[in-house]
Order: C-alpha cells, then structure tokens, then sequence
C-alpha cells in the first residue's frame, strides 16, 4: 500500500511539474510573439497613451484601448496619430468586429 501511495504521488508531482514548463514555455512563446523580451524594460502605457490620446474627441476610450493595446505590444507609436509603422504590433490589432483596435 505504502508503494502504491508513494508511485500516486510521484505521479501528481511529474504532473505538476510537466505543466508548470508548458505554461513557462508559452509564456516565453507568446512574449516572443508580441515583440519584447524578458530583458527589455516595458514602457510606462500610461504616459504614453495620455500623450497619443490628447487630441482626441473621445479621450477615455482612445486611452482605454490605447492602453490595451501598448500593454500587449509594449510600444505607442509616436505622435497623436499615424506614424504605425513604428509599432506594427500596435498597428496590426483589431477588434471581434475587423476594425483597428489601437487609435
């Protein structure tokens, strides 16, 4: 009995751990993905959007989904619009509904 409980722990321990190292490898994956790296400092999304965001007739949700979007890609590109080449992540997201996400 003591070997059957000793083998069912081991188990439930390889277990464990085997998912804990998918979860860390798409973790690293999906930071890969969106362009930065575990060195890479991120950027203050708030200063950043309230700068993109301060000419626009809708501030609240351009700084919403601004700050979505700079969370995701750790970039806004420069200036009030325009200029998304700079960031193509930033550039490149829509919404469920096909348009662009990030203002």
């Amino acid at each position: 009995m003591t070997t059957f409980k000793s083998l069912l722990f081991c188990l439930i321990i390889s277990t464990l751990l085997f998912v804990s190292f998918v979860q860390a490898h798409e973790t690293v994956k999906t930071n890969e993905i969106i362009g930065y790296s575990a060195g890479e400092q991120k950027i203050d999304c708030g200063a950043e959007c309230t700068r993109r965001c301060q000419l626009s007739s809708r501030p609240n949700s351009c700084h919403r989904a601004c700050g979505t979007c700079c969370a995701r890609c750790n970039c806004v590109p420069p200036g009030t619009s325009g200029n998304e080449d700079v960031c193509p992540c930033y550039a490149n997201m829509t919404t469920h509904g096909g348009r662009k996400k990030c203002p």
